[in-house]
């Protein structure tokens, strides 16, 4: 009991530090803050002909964030997979952060701009994708 009771203090407490919204900002940017503040992800290697990204994993293989880049490494948007053991936790989360604006759809205002949170269910895991509301 005691194990399960440190473990999900453990992952409500890593989870509720990666709200961060990081859009705009130039990929070493991304890289100092997430050293930074977020010392439990890890920076992936990847290479992709199609697109620019940084990959960001916990070593528990719980979440993984992905910051998309435009060709001139700019913070275009942000998708953070997560295991749906955290779903109800991270929902909370985003109720107390920011503000609903329908099922599974968050408002963030950063910086004068909207930008809209949508949580994605998958099969394993769910999504939630950061991006400017068009």
């Amino acid at each position: 009991m005691k194990i399960c009771f440190f473990v999900t203090l453990f992952l409500m407490t890593v989870f509720t530090t990666y709200s961060q919204n990081l859009i705009g900002y130039e990929a070493k940017d991304i890289k100092k803050y997430m050293s930074a503040n977020n010392r439990d992800m890890n920076l992936e290697r990847v290479s992709n002909k199609s697109f620019s990204y940084l990959k960001y994993s916990d070593r528990y293989d719980t979440q993984t964030m992905l910051f998309f880049l435009s060709p001139d490494s700019i913070c275009t948007n942000i998708r953070i997979v997560c295991n749906n053991n955290v779903r109800s936790a991270k929902i909370r989360e985003l109720d107390t952060a920011y503000q609903r604006k329908g099922e599974n759809i968050w408002i963030d205002n950063h910086a004068g701009k909207n930008y809209l949170l949508k949580l994605v269910d998958d099969d394993w895991s769910f999504s939630i994708i950061i991006e400017d509301e068009k």
